[in-house]
């Protein structure tokens, strides 16, 4: 029998309905009614929350490792409804989902044991020193300890790994903070049911109701509000540059200005080096057609750019890539907007004077079809909207003349997520020159690969300087990303008995 959503809010514990209402508009499938959020339903979310933290915030590891992995579990048992809601309403194919909710509970039971460890806790720890002259030294011992209640934001392009129970969620409940999520409209059915799951492992765990809290969207007031709340005290966030960024700003205008770590995307340029072009050039150009699809091009990480020194090498790899793209069908897209937003970008392209369009197939409805076009590397440093992300299947190829202008187009690009290096041995030179610049403009990089997979382990960084995300210090995928949720805090001479849990090994 297939899933029917309820479409109500979990406040605290408590499924509630609002009299305004808003359709989800599935790829394929019956659309089905959610309650539109409210500012009072914000309030309540963030007062349970702020009651859960006196409780949540100061429970023992071992107690949030058994909810994390309860909630991995509750997860996996609703795997089946989860997988036909969630196709049904991105479009995205059941393959997909099913690896994305693999990934969703990996990353739970990845904090559970995290935490366990106790390594994140930055432990340290400096003797008295009484006789010391002309001033005795007092014992400190220093603590990471978790902030208060957390906002998070469903994010469009992730339905499981990046939504509800995502990595976000996953990071501030293991830190200690319970969390209030806004729920995406492009998949507010697969919300409902992960919902559940983290109800059913707050009930089953005994929990604070008000651990967590999921208030659906149609209302862009109510995201305002939620990061707006004098209780919340942190927001994650996956999304585009111009929503991410009106909500850092209104973090930034609070009385109580809070953190605001948003993930806003980039272009994720490849460099192909000489040696590498000379050798694999069609191999190139055929690897990053198919990355460049991957998922109708709907990945933050997607390799949106390539550049390449002028000459038969570049020629063969475009005319490789331009060939493999031809093959691609259209392919379905999240949402509408997201498809629009996608022509519309394409079209720019099109229309510019700058660009030669080397392959563009018709688009039609919700679905997206693989666009290539080329430039030069003075044309792309005048243009600066050439330099910013279409989210979708499109690919620009930039002719430089030599590996200095390929430095000085380095040097011009914007943060980004990723950057790539296309290599062979005789290229490393040229890659050590290289490598001071890119370390400055991404949070990733990569040699001989292409960077639509993010690996969910300890030295991931997913993040980069602005605009690619809003705290250049930080990631949101990886252990490390549960650093964003905490702060240190120093204890000075207190006794023993006042020290908390955790100060011990």
């Amino acid at each position: 029998m297939a899933f029917t959503p309820h479409g109500k809010h979990l406040i605290a514990g408590e499924w509630i309905a609002t009299d305004a209402r808003f359709s989800s508009s599935p790829a394929h499938g019956s659309a089905h009614e959610f309650s539109v959020g409210t500012v009072e339903l914000v309030d309540q979310a963030c007062q349970a929350a702020e009651a859960a933290f006196w409780d949540y915030g100061y429970s023992s590891r071992a107690t949030r490792a058994k909810f994390l992995n309860a909630i991995a579990d509750e997860i996996d048992a609703r795997g089946a409804e989860i997988t036909e809601i969630g196709s049904q309403e991105s479009g995205l194919p059941e393959a997909r989902l099913e690896g994305e909710r693999g990934r969703t509970v990996g990353q739970l039971r990845l904090f559970a044991s995290h935490i366990e460890k106790g390594e994140y806790l930055d432990r340290r720890f400096d003797a008295a020193m009484p006789e010391r002259q002309p001033a005795p030294r007092p014992a400190i011992t220093m603590l990471q300890r978790p902030i208060g209640p957390v906002a998070v934001f469903g994010a469009s392009n992730f339905p499981l790994a990046f939504s509800v129970a995502g990595g976000d969620t996953a990071a501030a409940l293991a830190a200690g903070c319970p969390v209030v999520v806004k729920g995406h409209s492009a998949h507010p059915g697969t919300g409902e049911i992960v919902a559940e799951a983290i109800h059913a492992a707050i009930e089953s765990c005994g929990m604070p109701r008000g651990v967590f809290s999921l208030i659906q969207g149609g209302n862009r007031t109510v995201g305002q509000a939620v990061v707006q709340h004098p209780l919340i005290k942190a927001v994650g966030f996956t999304g585009s540059l111009a929503g991410g960024r009106a909500l850092f700003d209104l973090c930034a205008a609070r009385p109580e200005p809070i953190p605001f770590f948003g993930e806003l995307g980039s272009v994720n340029p490849m460099f192909m080096l000489p040696a590498a072009m000379e050798a694999r050039a069609e191999e190139l150009g055929k690897g990053w057609a198919a990355s460049l699809t991957m998922g109708a091009g709907q990945f933050c990480t997607n390799p949106g750019i390539a550049v390449v020194i002028d000459g038969a090498g570049a020629d063969a790899f475009v005319q490789s890539a331009a060939t493999a793209l031809q093959d691609v069908a259209e392919q379905v897209m999240l949402t509408d907007g997201i498809a629009e937003a996608f022509c519309a970008g394409r079209d720019k392209f099109k229309s510019a004077q700058s660009l030669r369009q080397v392959h563009m197939a018709d688009s039609t409805g919700r679905n997206a079809a693989p666009a290539l076009f080329e430039t030069t590397g003075a044309e792309f440093k005048a243009n600066p909207a050439l330099h910013e992300e279409v989210f979708g299947p499109l690919g620009l190829v930039v002719r430089v003349s030599s590996l200095e202008e390929i430095r000085a187009l380095a040097v011009e690009l914007d943060g980004q997520l990723t950057i790539t290096l296309h290599m062979n041995d005789a290229d490393v030179d040229a890659a050590r020159d290289l490598m001071p610049v890119l370390e400055r403009k991404a949070g990733r990089l990569l040699a001989n690969g292409f960077p639509t997979g993010v690996e969910v382990v300890d030295s991931m960084v997913h993040g980069g300087p602005y605009p690619a995300s809003t705290n250049f210090g930080a990631t949101s995928v990886g252990t490390l990303s549960i650093r964003r949720f905490l702060r240190p805090v120093s204890y000075q001479n207190l006794p023993e008995a006042l020290l908390p849990e955790d100060t011990a090994e």
